[in-house]
């Protein structure tokens, strides 16, 4: 899983707010800021932090090292 560390910079790599990447995870808009905020992994029901994973990756997003110990990001590709 991610971070909440690990969605901001992912958001920050791609030069996009909460609310557009709320819309292309199909999440609310607090639930991204709700996810950012949280310590460590944020709690997750209905499967909105695998949606906002999975948005951020088709972005070419690529979440590094443990999302606790040692969280990281990479973009592989430039949208």
């Amino acid at each position: 899983m991610i971070s909440g560390k690990q969605l901001k910079s992912a958001r920050a790599l791609l030069n996009i707010s909460a609310a557009e990447l709320s819309e292309l995870a199909q999440v609310d808009h607090r639930t991204i800021q709700r996810f950012e905020a949280a310590p460590g992994i944020p709690p997750s029901r209905s499967g909105n932090l695998e949606k906002v994973k999975a948005a951020l990756e088709s972005r070419g997003v690529v979440f590094i090292g443990d999302p606790i110990h040692s969280p990281g990001v990479q973009l592989t590709k430039v949208n």
